[in-house]
């Protein structure tokens, strides 16, 4: 196969940046309904630099992706890996690999397939972990994959397949506070599922990345530089500040027993509500965002709290 049928592993992007992403999207390889050039152009549209195709239990056609791809536009290879006992996401594995979907609960052989797409330097993220169908629901513990899915995008169609997001993301809050009393954490992220026409891009993670690559965008999901928004519209900054340290998102400040200020600032956003949680819950509720601006475009809304 000529290194064309696969798309590059770098874009020339926008150097160290902002990126925003769809990591799990279905086309007609699988069982999607749009090709990969429609799928393309509507990420596009939406705003965003980069996807992920995962197609079920099978690697990216060769020939699909690979002219596809452009120096503002990166294309992730990927896998949904679909076992009988829940659904994962294989980010950044090699052309033409598959990692077996032939593995459940019971069985103990999910470790060996984590550490195939680990060797690989991918990522491996537990997908929609409360899907109402038939092996939606994820039922292997966390430990072990990288990162939760914690939002999914809604169906439009008859098929009743919307993923309990609000049970996904109080699970994901849970094993959060549980994991940072071992020193480290697990990142969430938010993708569509992209099965359908409309879906693409909502929602969708948005991480800094030090440049459009897949090595790059998969480190910063990784550490946690990132989150979730529904349109490239909405825009977030958030700081911690302790005794003049300050650090953003998915950064690290050690408190030393010390005051922290936190600061939200949201963009795009016509109304909602900003909160502040801990590994004590929540901790701070602010004030309700409105579209206060003519013209459609929202000011920003900032949100304050000392713990």
């Amino acid at each position: 196969m000529s290194s064309l049928s696969f798309p590059p592993a770098r874009a020339v992007g926008r150097g160290a940046a902002w990126y925003r992403g769809d990591c799990h999207v279905h086309s007609i390889h699988s069982d999607g309904e749009l090709t990969p050039e429609e799928l393309v152009v509507r990420a596009r549209a939406a705003r965003l630099d980069f996807i992920a195709t995962t197609e079920h239990n099978s690697a990216a056609a060769p020939d699909a992706w690979g002219h596809l791809a452009a120096d503002d536009f990166l294309i992730l290879l990927g896998e949904e890996v679909t076992t009988n006992t829940g659904h994962w996401l294989a980010l950044g594995i090699n052309p033409g690999e598959v990692v077996d979907w032939n593995h459940q609960v019971r069985d103990g052989l999910v470790g060996m397939c984590l550490e195939q797409v680990h060797r690989a330097g991918g990522l491996c993220v537990a997908a929609h972990p409360h899907a109402p169908y038939p092996s939606g629901d994820f039922m292997f513990p966390f430990i072990g994959f990288d990162v939760v899915e914690a939002w999914n995008g809604l169906w439009t169609s008859d098929r009743p397949w919307n993923a309990d997001n609000e049970a996904a993301l109080a699970e994901w809050g849970r094993s959060l506070a549980a994991d940072l009393q071992t020193g480290s954490w697990r990142p969430a992220m938010g993708n569509s599922d992209t099965h359908l026409e409309g879906q693409i891009g909502i929602p969708h993670t948005v991480v800094f990345a030090e440049e459009l690559s897949t090595e790059a965008v998969l480190a910063g999901i990784r550490a946690g530089r990132s989150w979730i928004a529904e349109s490239a519209d909405v825009d977030v900054s958030f700081t911690a500040n302790a005794d003049g340290r300050v650090v953003g998102v998915g950064e690290r400040l050690a408190a030393r027993g010390g005051q922290v200020e936190v600061q939200a600032a949201v963009r795009g956003v016509p109304a909602g509500a900003v909160s502040f949680h801990t590994d004590r819950g929540r901790v701070h509720r602010g004030h309700r965002l409105r579209q206060r601006s003519s013209g459609g475009c929202p000011r920003v809304s900032t949100s304050a709290a000392r713990l």
